[in-house]
């Protein structure tokens, strides 16, 4: 193993002085004179690590910095946008080089990793034993190496400044992200809740609707006064495979803070924002999937657009999520389909 750490520092090394660190593989071969084209290259501020993990967290700690674990895959948009839009953010960039050091991990990669608690492993089971479902998904880490934030998918820079901020101050022993973040100026939104009259209404007895449907359950965690929220119902769930999708699902929608009661599809009696809150729901909007049995079987809880805010609901309606454990494969497949059939995929649209 040392002797690979060693080729790997020399590696590093040899990146650094040609003027091109980067903190990930190198750019994959596809031929010659070609590259992946879906690669995309990391900033030189990425730490340049031998992936053992607990000696990285040590060494940030003694800089008074925290360590940042970053899971991206080549062809990620969603990847790609956190890099051209908020680490180009001169903002953000200040930030990031002050508070933390981030190491860049492949979601599919097969490069040696040393974990937290001093298991060799590779970087594609690392990420798997993480449950990393979405890119980007990054980990906080505190300096005894235990995550502090998790974002799953993509957060907008104002969004994302914010967890910078929670996050480098220590706010965690404070309160939770979610009410550091409420409490923070916020972008003018229309301050309502889109409920459809499609939608289950009040009171909602979760179980009860599941027992007497015919479908799963999907229930959307939403907030008044949230700009993604409006952005989700006013555009993305007026697309046809939006609407075509979500008609397989019972659907409610709930502001997750209100005191209001209702009945879990495990038939407990219970506050919304205390489910909420037993459920970990951090961001606005998430949509949480459960089976005929009241149990989850998927969430979103990240920026998304059509593409995938569809692929979600036909994941868990198809029961695909039994045959792909991995999201991020099964859209790889439908987009593979899709493509086959003529069909261009416009992965943000």
């Amino acid at each position: 193993m040392k002797v690979k750490l060693l080729i790997s520092l020399i590696l590093g090394l040899s990146a650094l002085f040609s003027g091109s660190v980067m903190a990930a593989a190198p750019i994959q071969k596809l031929g010659e004179g070609m590259v992946n084209p879906g690669y995309h290259e990391k900033p030189d501020w990425f730490k340049l690590s031998l992936m053992e993990l607990s000696d990285d967290v040590a060494e940030a700690s003694a800089q008074g910095k925290r360590l940042v674990l970053y899971f991206f895959q080549d062809g990620c948009p969603y990847c790609e946008k956190l890099l051209k839009d908020n680490f180009t953010d001169k903002g953000i960039v200040e930030k990031m080089k002050s508070g933390f050091e981030l190491i860049a991990i492949n979601m599919w990669g097969d490069k040696e990793v040393i974990d937290l608690n001093g298991k060799e492993t590779i970087e594609k089971d690392f990420a798997a034993s993480l449950k990393v479902m979405y890119t980007p998904t990054m980990l906080f880490l505190n300096e005894q190496g235990k995550v502090i934030l998790r974002i799953n998918g993509y957060y907008h820079p104002e969004k994302f400044s914010a967890v910078l901020d929670y996050v480098s101050g220590k706010k965690e022993t404070q309160l939770a992200f979610t009410q550091y973040y409420k409490n923070k100026k916020q972008k003018t939104a229309t301050g309502k809740l889109h409920i459809q009259d499609s939608y289950l209404q009040p009171p909602y007895n979760l179980a009860n609707s599941l027992k007497t449907g015919t479908r799963p359950l999907l229930v959307m965690f939403e907030q008044h006064r949230c700009v993604l929220c409006d952005e989700l119902h006013l555009d993305i769930m007026k697309k046809t495979e939006v609407i075509e999708a979500i008609k397989e699902f019972d659907v409610v929608l709930l502001d997750k803070n209100s005191k209001g009661i209702l009945v879990t599809p495990k038939g407990k009696r219970m506050k919304i924002n205390e489910w909420a809150g037993k459920l970990n729901i951090q961001h606005s909007p998430s949509l949480v999937f459960f089976d005929k049995s009241g149990d989850e079987v998927f969430r979103t809880e990240a920026y998304l657009r059509t593409f995938h805010i569809a692929g979600a609901m036909n994941y868990v309606s198809t029961d695909s999520y039994k045959k792909y454990p991995s999201f991020q494969r099964y859209l790889q497949k439908v987009n593979e389909d899709m493509t086959k059939k003529g069909i261009k995929v416009d992965l943000m649209k």
